[in-house]
This record gives C-alpha cells, structure tokens and sequence, in this order.
C-alpha cells in the first residue's frame, strides 16, 4: 500500500506532534545539540518567532493526516548582514526515515526560501549524521567546512559540518529589498 505524503505550512497545532519527533532526537542521539527536548509549548513560541521573522516552517503529512516530519529555516546569525541567509534544518520521526519524507521536506523548504526572498541556505550537521550530508547533497548543498569537535554530547565530542546552497539568484544579483 502507497502511502500519500503532503507538505504544507505547520499551525501552532502541529507543535505537539513536532516536539515529540523532534524529542527522539534531543534524547536518542546527536543530530540536535539540545540536551533537554522542548515541550509543545517551548516548539510553538519558536514557530512564532519564525513566522515574525518570515521563516518558513513546513510539515509532512501522511494520508491520515499524522505528522511524519517538519522542516524549518531560522536565521543563520543574528546580525543585519545576514539578512539573505538562513539556516535549514529536517528532521523525520524516526519509524518514519528512508520513505522519502525527508526529500519532500528539504526541496519543499528550499522553494519556501527562496518565495521569501533568502539567497544562501546553510546547513549544520553533526557529523555522526552521514544520513543528513547525503539528503543535503541531493538536495544541491555543498560542503563548505568542518567545525571539529564543536559540540560535546553523549560524553564524546562531535565534529559539524556546515553545508551551503545557493537559493534562488544567490549572489548573482542585488537583494531585493526587504518589506
């Protein structure tokens, strides 16, 4: 049986369900760099701040309608000159990996980029992630360096990766300016 996967824009009510696949991984492993998993209501204050920021955040849905995994782009940095630039980020629930939601995600949050006007996407992926390299690779992002031994977590250091793709003109063009 086929089942149909739907992205769209994630509500405030999708919070639980995002914070709950995104616990797995806060607790279970080392894709986040959080130590604590925050609860629907700490997920869905950071939803409103993206959405006041013009960041996109997108769910998967499958035929039922259960959330099977969120995508979301945030600020890579928190100075004006950043303005065009941000930093994306996939996360699948974890019975869900390999069907294809993770694609879905990333090339739908790649086009919800560019429709809001950013040029450059970044990725930070810890290096115990090769699942996360490969997904970005296909999606057209490129390696642009190592960070080693950036985070510590679980009791061992963790190198990160930080990956890049051109969204939309990239730097081609001037920036248009922001509403």
């Amino acid at each position: 049986m086929s089942v149909l996967l739907t992205v769209c824009e994630a509500s405030i009510e999708d919070a639980a369900a995002i914070a709950d696949i995104y616990a797995h991984y806060v607790i279970e492993s080392t894709a986040s760099f959080e130590t604590e998993a925050p609860d629907a209501a700490t997920m869905a204050e950071r939803m409103r701040r993206a959405e006041a920021g013009n960041y996109p955040w997108l769910v998967t849905r499958d035929d039922d309608g259960r959330v099977l995994g969120f995508a979301h782009a945030n600020s890579y940095a928190d100075r004006a000159g950043y303005l065009y630039s941000c930093e994306t980020n996939v996360y699948v629930r974890y019975d869900s990996v390999g069907q294809g939601v993770g694609t879905g995600l990333i090339g739908a949050l790649i086009d919800a980029c560019e429709a809001r006007g950013f040029r450059q996407a970044f990725a930070v992926i810890a290096g115990t992630e090769p699942a996360s390299v490969v997904l970005h690779a296909r999606a057209g992002y490129f390696p642009v360096g190592t960070l080693a031994a950036a985070g510590w977590k679980h009791g061992k250091w963790l190198d990160v990766f930080i990956m890049q793709r051109k969204l939309g003109q990239g730097a081609d063009t001037l920036p248009v300016a922001a509403d």
